[in-house]
């Protein structure tokens, strides 16, 4: 989920807007009439680009899969701009958020240059966040070569998220299903997965709060797949052309230059380049692509699911009325591979919500012995303070379980010297992780929420490397000791407690760490107007 300013911005706008819509609706905005659909589908790699070239050169087996992690904002950043300036002949963009920030301005740039040098342009955002932003995003559809694309769009009520919602009262189901999926593909040979939107926050461009995620870049076989997904959404009937929802006065000519101005280098200046090395010890990808070199990833076989774009009407597949399994649906893969572990499962969610059929899957590996960690944000981290008041639900249930629960710190990421992913900017988790028996992991955009679960679409990537799964879990390791407390029962009781370790000394806290009364306060309140299904 988002870190987007305000309120209504958070998970928990839903509850507000529904009761602000009665006072305001007194009817619902429809959609245009339907339009005339031009399917298209991603284009194949090719050794006659120079990425794909590269990759195949990487590349010691056709079915293999080669990756590489990025945790540090600074190095995803660079990595989706060079293939962005290295793409011949098309780009493939999907994503829940791209805020109209420093960083979302020139990545919107990046992709504009690339279609005028004829690169085939496909951008697909999930309509939710582009409050405000109408003009913005038609000066950019007005480019030659591109074609921008909005997921179960609104049919008004364009400026705001309360006028959005106020105007779709009556189709408060449809409106409330988002595509949350991220996903960045350059000529069919090249890609970025994981969890990052596209803002300041996701990349450590600001100094004020960051969030702590983790992408992977990807080549190989698994692109391919990755391509299909994206056509799966891109040609769905719940997408459309920003044009057939909203028009400009403007002609194209005028719209462009004001693109040009607004995500010219007086509004937009450069992001600071990646530092010589990251925490896991890689170089920037680019020198590497600029000189056509054999490219160092681990290499592995991979599979990726994405939920069905049907969710939005909620639709789920049945035979005779009763529902079948989903089993092309993230959630669903990644239970099952908690299911399959036989000594331990990390799980790492910044909106941790199991519900009881989570719980459930939790006693049911508990009870075989199976290890389980989870790391979350605590309340002072978390930018959806309502959504943990769901969490915290849970909390006691887990613990009772014998599950471990590391609860990420903004004042210790803050004073941390060895994560180094923040310096003195504070530390938020947003990565979505989950690493079965040390030997496999997963990597993607799904939260463990009831959200994740049934409203929204994900996309995950589920990689065989055990190289991989320790690098995880080492950085979650350092995390756990500078960034992190543990939750933990006070002896002889339920009560709880927050523990860390300083100087070789444990410090136990009784309160919810580094948060104020009104804080607390404020959850107390929220708690009974916040139902699980909405979180």
């Amino acid at each position: 989920m988002s870190g987007a300013p305000g309120l209504l911005a958070r998970r928990w706008r839903l509850g507000l807007a529904l009761v602000a819509t009665t006072l305001l609706v007194s009817g619902c905005a429809m959609l245009p009439a339907d339009f005339e659909r031009q399917p298209s589908s991603a284009i194949a790699a090719s050794a006659e680009t120079t990425l794909g070239r590269i990759a195949k050169a990487s590349s010691p087996d056709p079915d293999l899969s080669g990756f590489r992690l990025m945790p540090g904002g600074d190095f995803a950043l660079d990595t989706r701009l060079q293939l962005a300036r290295r793409a011949e002949r098309t780009l493939d963009v999907q994503y829940y958020q791209i805020e109209n920030d420093e960083t979302g301005r020139y990545f919107l740039r990046a992709l504009r240059d690339a279609a005028l040098r004829g690169v085939r342009v496909r951008l697909l955002m999930d309509d939710l966040y582009t409050s405000g932003e109408d003009e913005l995003l038609l000066a950019l559809a007005a480019t030659p070569n591109l074609e921008l694309r909005l997921f179960n769009p609104f049919p008004a009520g364009r400026g705001s998220l309360l006028q959005r919602f106020s105007s779709s009262l009556f189709d408060f189901d449809r409106v409330n299903r988002r595509m949350h999926n991220k996903l960045f593909i350059a000529d069919g040979a090249m890609a970025v997965a994981g969890g990052r939107n596209i803002g300041n926050q996701y990349f450590t461009q600001t100094a004020g709060a960051n969030f702590l995620d983790i992408d992977t870049f990807v080549a190989g076989a698994l692109v391919k797949r990755l391509g299909s997904l994206f056509d799966l959404f891109w040609n769905s009937p719940y997408v459309r052309p920003i044009g057939t929802v909203v028009a400009s006065p403007l002609p194209p000519a005028e719209l462009q230059q004001r693109f040009e101005q607004a995500t010219g280098p007086a509004n937009t200046p450069a992001p600071r380049p990646p530092a010589p090395n990251d925490v896991l010890g890689y170089a920037p990808l680019g020198p590497a692509l600029k000189d056509g070199a054999r490219l160092d990833l681990i290499w592995t076989l991979a599979e990726a699911y994405a939920d069905a774009p049907d969710r939005v009407v909620g639709k789920t597949a049945s035979y005779g009325g009763v529902p079948l399994l989903d089993v092309d649906s993230v959630r669903y893969n990644v239970i099952e591979q908690m299911r399959r572990s036989r000594s331990e499962v990390t799980l790492v969610s910044p909106y941790l919500i199991p519900g009881k059929a989570g719980l459930e899957v939790m006693r049911e590996i508990r009870g075989r012995g199976v290890r389980i960690s989870v790391v979350t944000n605590s309340l002072a981290a978390t930018d959806e303070p309502v959504v943990h008041t769901g969490y915290r639900r849970y909390r006691p249930d887990m613990l009772r379980l014998g599950v471990e629960i590391y609860e990420l710190s903004s004042a210790r990421t803050k004073r941390s010297v060895r994560l180094g992913l923040f310096g003195s900017q504070v530390g938020r988790l947003h990565a979505k992780s989950a690493i079965f028996d040390r030997r496999a992991l997963f990597l993607g955009s799904m939260n463990f929420d009831p959200r994740s679960d049934t409203h929204n679409t994900e996309i995950g990537l589920f990689i065989a490397s055990p190289e991989m799964a320790q690098q995880v879990l080492k950085l979650l390791e350092v995390l756990k000791q500078q960034g992190a407390y543990r939750v933990r029962f006070a002896e002889g009781g339920e009560k709880l407690e927050w523990v860390t370790s300083e100087d070789g000394a444990d410090q136990v806290l009784t309160v919810e760490p580094d948060s104020k009364l009104w804080d607390r306060l404020m959850l107390e309140l929220l708690a009974p107007l916040a139902p699980e299904s909405l979180l």
